[in-house]
């Protein structure tokens, strides 16, 4: 069948037609208005039309709203897309609203709004407000004051404070106490099986200095779940200690042992400058001798007893050192 001008006509106009519609409905949410009636939320399509312009996705508020009135929560369309411009997440804020609404716990949307902008997660705290959750430390070890060091486990029953979540200190914080109440509780025992046998002391002590101030959780309680008996710290200080006093006695006495050597080699150097000082003076003898018989201060005779001196002397040195000698064979 040709076609004729009219017909041409009419074909393009029903493709301007199909175009215009199909940018219509991508662009205006037609469906999700039809569902937001449907549901008996009250929302116009130009308001639809004004979050694609304000470059909001109108399914991330519509949806949470419509779940919002079904649960029977008065929200709003501007404070969901306003949250939504903000940053947050619209449907875990519903949801925790929600979660809340059914366990009696008072939450607005204003304080659920800024938990979830602060970075926490408003529907957990609200589970976590219904259903308390356990935290388990590790292994923490403290000193006796007898020097054995116990490690203990403990596992914290904690419930979320709504009110302090907003700048309240997170589970790092809690564990950090906890552990200072067990290394304080131990260190302050007298004995190490005092601990062993009562490890709900540790417990009443953590307890009683309300650990969880400041920070976004209610403890509950606090259990030991694990106690073990750790290194005898005192016995270990006690033989560094030693250590360190014995490595101190090695150097003063090395110390006193080099002084001594030095002494003894000053005392040799100044022997051998009192020996060259002798002999310096034993060489001037005969000269001596020999001004004095010149000059006649000294005779013959004199010089001749002079001689039986020195020869009697060095005979009673000879003597001497024989009868060392022997003394020393008969010793070995």
């Amino acid at each position: 069948m040709p076609l004729d001008a009219g017909n041409i006509t009419v074909l393009v106009g029903l493709a301007i037609i199909l175009i215009l519609l199909a940018v219509l409905f991508t662009f205006v949410p037609v469906m999700l208005w039809i569902s937001a009636l449907a549901a008996g939320v009250k929302i116009g399509i130009f308001e639809l039309v004004g979050m694609r312009l304000r470059r909001v996705i109108p399914a991330r508020v519509v949806n949470p709203l419509i779940k919002a009135v079904k649960a029977g929560l008065d929200l709003s369309t501007s404070k969901l897309e306003g949250h939504y411009l903000a940053g947050g997440n619209v449907d875990r804020v519903v949801n925790a609203l929600i979660a809340a609404q059914r366990a009696n716990i008072d939450l607005s949307f204003e304080r659920a709004a800024a938990i979830d902008l602060a970075g926490r997660d408003v529907l957990e705290a609200v589970q976590m407000s219904v259903n308390p959750k356990v935290i388990e430390t590790p292994f923490i070890a403290g000193v006796a004051m007898d020097g054995i060091e116990v490690k203990a486990k403990a596992r914290i029953t904690v419930r979320a404070n709504i009110d302090r979540l907003v700048g309240g200190a997170g589970e790092d914080t809690v564990i950090a106490r906890v552990g200072e109440g067990i290394v304080s509780t131990i260190g302050s025992a007298d004995n190490h099986k005092k601990v062993l046998e009562n490890p709900d002391m540790i417990s009443q002590t953590v307890l009683g200095k309300g650990l969880d101030a400041g920070t976004a959780f209610e403890i509950l309680s606090i259990d030991i779940a694990d106690i073990d008996i750790g290194k005898n710290i005192g016995a270990e200080l006690q033989t560094d200690q030693a250590e360190a006093d014995k490595k101190i006695a090695q150097a003063k006495a090395e110390e006193r042992r080099a002084m001594a050597v030095a002494h003894e080699q000053e005392m040799k150097a100044r022997v051998e400058e009192m020996r060259a000082k002798v002999v310096e003076a034993e060489a001037e003898v005969p000269m001596a001798l020999s001004e004095a018989l010149r000059q006649g201060n000294m005779g013959v005779m004199d010089y001749m007893n002079y001689q039986n001196v020195m020869a009697d002397t060095d005979m009673r040195d000879s003597i001497s050192k024989a009868s060392d000698d022997t003394n020393g064979k008969n010793k070995d």
